[in-house]
């Protein structure tokens, strides 16, 4: 049995494991490594997702001062970092909507796609790509508009699809993602930058892969939408029947000699905020980095193992940290015309359902966030959950069953005081789940 450090305060503690997480996923630590040299012609950046800013600036700062640089990158409204002083800015950075695109991303979308105009083979394609580009970097297919992207996009949101099948149908409804983009940028070389926030860190999923290749197909995406009874437009549905939208494929010849560098990824997250705990003198075990299923579930799933630990030192010697990330999803509940919907992401909702499965469990604490600061599209980034939560909210009439049932992690834990607000980060690897058992 391991001997923690007598000053350990559960909830400062976790937040300082989320910290540490995020840090490692900071682009600016994880960028120099894998930049290429530059190019005899000119160098374009290209990006979208969460991080983009901060990947842009990484780049502005690392790339040589003597050698062209230009660009445009896309990323989440006020997701922007202030800019370093004395850091020209040479790569344009625009803001647009997320998780529903809007007409800002549909813009940047387009304004992408025209600077791949006239590239040569002298030429480098830098691509920043991290999470939250699928809806960022939005650019339907011919027959589609913006509004019913946004439709289609909002709906396998409340279906519960997981990331994987959400975006193969983003694919095969765009001209930019799903490798188009890099088949746009022929015949310069395309050097691909990502931060995963994906289970299994596939880059072909992460921000639905605008340029790597995609081995889905049409017929997976309409069978995705006849599972989760989403409408598309006629049209649109028939071209997906024939095969009309699909996809460059791995064998594609437009993907030769393009690389693809994974800067950072969920597992590195963990593994750091695991070096935390251990030189605070806590055994850490991390689950894994490839968690989904609905977050509720998982929360309970949890919340049995951090019991068992508590109560009969297995399968971990308490004290002790109990790691995992991944993409969980919500299912949104269908709520009567007199019940005003909840609030809240997956952070929350699985902190729901630990606290529900937890029943005040003593000596067990934890804390979920999503690693980009925002939970869904409220403005924290997660939750806390103390042995005395349930106990505290039942004090103020708070039934958790009912929270659960209008999907409000939100309204359950700010009242409680507990929900973990830390604005935008600048970065993604997507869930962070910590739980702390002494």
């Amino acid at each position: 049995m391991t001997t923690p450090d007598p000053r350990i305060q559960p909830r400062a503690f976790l937040e300082h494991l989320y910290r540490a997480a995020v840090h490692r996923a900071l682009p600016l630590h994880n960028t120099e490594a894998f930049l290429p040299p530059p190019p005899r012609g000119r160098t374009l950046v290209l990006g979208a997702g969460k991080a983009g800013g901060a990947m842009a600036q990484a780049v502005e700062a690392l790339w040589p001062a003597d050698a062209p640089l230009s660009g445009l990158v896309v990323t989440r409204y006020q997701h922007t970092p202030p800019r370093p002083p004395g850091l020209p800015a040479r790569i344009e950075v625009v803001e647009a909507a997320h998780p529903v695109p809007d007409a800002a991303g549909l813009k940047a979308a387009e304004r992408i796609l025209e600077l791949t105009r006239g590239l040569t083979a002298d030429d480098l394609v830098l691509c920043l790509i991290s999470g939250g580009g699928s809806a960022l970097l939005t650019l339907p297919a011919a027959g589609l508009t913006l509004e019913d992207k946004q439709r289609i996009n909002r709906e396998l949101l409340h279906s519960g699809a997981n990331i994987g099948e959400m975006n193969c149908v983003r694919k095969h409804l765009s001209r930019i993602k799903g490798g188009r983009l890099a088949a746009a940028c022929a015949p310069a070389r395309v050097v691909t930058l990502t931060i995963s926030d994906v289970p299994g860190d596939d880059p072909s999923v992460i921000a639905s892969g605008p340029t790597v290749p995609d081995a889905t197909t049409c017929a997976d995406a309409l069978a995705i939408l006849l599972r989760y009874g989403i409408e598309v437009p006629g049209a649109i549905r028939e071209q997906l029947e024939q095969g009309a939208l699909e996809t460059p494929k791995p064998h594609d010849p437009v993907f030769a000699g393009q690389q693809v560098h994974m800067i950072a990824t969920p597992r590195q997250s963990l593994d750091a905020a695991a070096a935390v705990a251990r030189a605070a003198g806590l055994d850490a075990h991390i689950l894994s980095d490839e968690m989904e299923g609905e977050s509720r579930e998982v929360g309970k799933v949890h919340a049995a193992l951090a019991r068992a630990v508590a109560r009969h030192g297995e399968p971990f010697q308490r004290p002790c940290v109990i790691l995992s990330g991944g993409e969980t999803t919500v299912t949104v509940r269908k709520q009567a015309a007199d019940v005003a919907r909840g609030r809240g992401g997956r952070a929350g909702e699985f902190c729901l359902g630990l606290t529900q499965a937890l029943q005040g469990q003593p000596g067990v604490w934890a804390l979920a966030a999503d690693t980009d600061g925002i939970d869904g599209v409220e403005d924290n980034a997660g939750a806390f959950v103390a042995p005395d939560s349930l106990e505290r909210a039942q004090s103020q009439g708070l039934k958790i069953d009912l929270f659960l049932g209008r999907n409000d992690a939100y309204g359950y834990f700010s009242a409680l005081g507990d929900l973990v607000v830390t604005g935008p980060t600048h970065t993604n690897v997507n869930d962070f789940r910590a739980l702390l058992v002494l």
